[in-house]
């Protein structure tokens, strides 16, 4: 597992937090990193159950990145111990909806328009007019292909973005605008790593 940056101290923790209340954005992001550590410490928790590290500090991240926009220093605690529950809540949260075989993806929602000014859906992509394979069956062959393809072929960022726009492993779904804000970008970034994570995938589908 990677090297994370080492813990903020209390005092340090405090003045970051007055500058992210002032709307430093930058602030907002030292407060994440530098609490990267705890959330590979949780991970830890869960490295015999089959599950990809990366993947799970992905999903712990969403958790700190919750954690750190909803805290409240004027109660007294430290981020860590609020964060812990955040991120632990967000990883067995997405455990459970594997657990279930959570393979439902919100494949119908919009994600662009082609030149033609059509809506394109994620659903598109795996789109099939092969008449003699019953749709359904066709359907979940392909679904299960599309994750696949989301672990193997994606970016960390890429994995992240998808995972949290269309509510992959049964998790909430989010905005771009939703997206940009917890993660600290512009929304037109985030439409960026988004069309590109599609096109990837969608050489696996033609």
């Amino acid at each position: 597992m990677k090297t994370f940056p080492n813990p903020l101290t209390p005092d340090e923790e405090k003045y970051y937090f007055q500058k992210y209340t002032e709307g430093d954005l930058e602030a907002k992001h030292i407060l994440i990193e530098r609490n990267l550590r705890l959330v590979a410490h949780i991970v830890r928790k869960y490295q015999n159950l089959g599950e990809e590290m990366e993947d799970l500090i992905s999903i712990g991240t969403i958790g700190l990145i919750k954690a750190v926009i909803s805290f409240d220093p004027e109660k007294g605690n430290r981020l860590a111990a609020y964060a812990s529950r955040c991120v632990e809540n967000e990883i067995l949260m997405y455990l459970r909806a594997r657990k279930k075989g959570g393979k439902e993806i919100s494949l119908y929602e919009p994600i662009g328009t082609d030149r033609d000014g059509n809506e394109i859906r994620l659903y598109d992509i795996i789109e099939t007019t092969d008449t003699d394979v019953p749709e359904k069956l066709y359907l979940k062959e392909n679904i299960q292909k599309l994750y696949e393809k989301v672990e193997s072929e994606l970016s960390p960022r890429e994995r992240l973005v998808l995972k949290m726009r269309y509510g992959l492993y049964n998790g909430e779904e989010y905005t771009q605008r939703e997206i940009a804000s917890l993660l600290g970008i512009s929304r037109s970034y985030v439409s960026r790593i988004e069309k590109s994570a599609v096109e990837k995938l969608r050489v696996w589908f033609c």
